[in-house]
């Protein structure tokens, strides 16, 4: 059984982890501005599941896989630059082309961008294996330490996102205007290559 000190210590680091502006900070929050709270919201629902196949890959053993081999690390990095890239250059360019009353019916894509964005990102598995860890008894059960945490885990990350998209909603509310709703559409896809940058620039 998971210690109750460790289960508070373990909320506590995580969410101050979560809050630090990442790659899925960047998703959500670029979701939030161009296509509204539904979409932003469908994005951390796929970075949760997302985050729930990580910290099981990292018990089956794929974080030590990745962590001891450099090329395959790379590889799965790279793919997690280029999507986050490849969507706001695409945002950026629906932007240009269409107005806003034709940019929410790709909120359905908004679920699978949270997903990729969350599970190509090979630190995350790294860091799952090493952190979850720190927070483990050895010597008691390791899977219901592990079914305690990881809802515990999606829980932080699903109250973190949500923030963020409520501020970005919020501010995207605000103004109305087809000039300002396509302004923030070129800010969410700024914020996309930038996370693309982010995440190219970790290791």
């Amino acid at each position: 059984m998971l210690d109750f000190e460790y289960w508070v210590a373990f909320i506590v680091a995580y969410t101050v982890i979560s809050i630090i502006p990442g790659p899925s900070v960047f998703m959500v929050t670029s979701q939030a501005l161009t296509r509204g709270t539904k979409a932003a919201f469908l994005c951390i629902l796929g970075d949760v599941l997302a985050g729930v196949v990580l910290v099981a890959l990292s018990l089956f053993g794929v974080g030590a896989i990745l962590a001891a081999s450099a090329t395959l690390f790379q590889l799965v990095k790279w793919a997690g630059v280029f999507y986050m890239a490849f969507l706001g250059i695409s945002q950026i360019r629906l932007v240009r082309q269409t107005t806003s009353a034709t940019v929410n019916p790709l909120a359905r894509s908004s679920m699978w961008a949270g997903f990729l964005t969350g599970v190509l990102n090979p630190k995350a598995i790294v860091f799952y294996m090493a952190f979850l860890s720190q927070f483990m008894d050895p010597n008691g059960d390791l899977l219901l330490q592990f079914l305690i945490l990881v809802p515990t885990s999606s829980v932080i990350v699903g109250v973190v996102l949500s923030s963020y998209a409520l501020m970005a909603a919020r501010a995207r509310r605000v103004f109305q205007s087809e000039t300002a709703r396509r302004r923030f559409g070129y800010t969410g896809g700024g914020f996309l290559i930038g996370g693309s940058f982010l995440m190219a620039a970790k290791g």
